[in-house]
C-alpha cells in the first residue's frame, strides 16, 4: 500500500498484462462459461412474468414451470384460456424478445 496524506492508500496496483473487467462483464462471462444463461432466461420467464406480459394477462394466469423449451401456464378460467391460446404466439415472441433468446418454443395453458 502507498502512503498518502490521509494515511495509507487502499488503491490496489494492477499486475502487467491484466485488464480490469466491470463486475457486470465478469458475471456475464462466468454465465456463458458454464453454460447456464438458457437456464437462467427459463427462470426469468417465471420470475419476470408480468413485466414480460402485462398486468391483465398476469392477473388471469400465472407460470407454473418451464420444460424443455414448453412453458406451463395455469389460467384462472376457460375463457381466459382460450383468449390466452389464440395469443399464443404473441406471447411467446414478446417473451423471446424480452430475453433476448428463443427460450421459449411451446405455451401450453391449463
Amino acid at each position: 500500500m502507498n502512503e498518502g496524506p490521509r494515511g495509507p492508500s487502499r488503491r490496489r496496483e494492477r499486475r502487467k498484462g491484466t485488464v480490469a473487467v466491470s463486475a457486470g462483464a465478469a458475471i456475464h462471462d462466468l454465465v456463458r462459461r458454464l453454460g447456464i444463461s438458457t437456464r437462467l432466461n427459463e427462470y426469468r420467464v417465471l420470475t419476470d412474468w408480468s413485466e414480460i406480459v402485462g398486468e391483465q394477462i398476469a392477473r388471469v394466469a400465472v407460470p407454473e414451470r418451464m420444460e424443455r423449451g414448453i412453458l406451463f401456464v395455469a389460467v384462472a378460467s376457460p375463457t381466459w384460456r382460450t383468449e390466452l391460446s389464440l395469443r399464443r404466439m404473441e406471447i411467446r415472441e414478446r417473451i423471446n424478445t424480452a430475453l433476448r433468446q428463443d427460450v421459449v418454443k411451446e405455451i401450453r395453458f391449463r
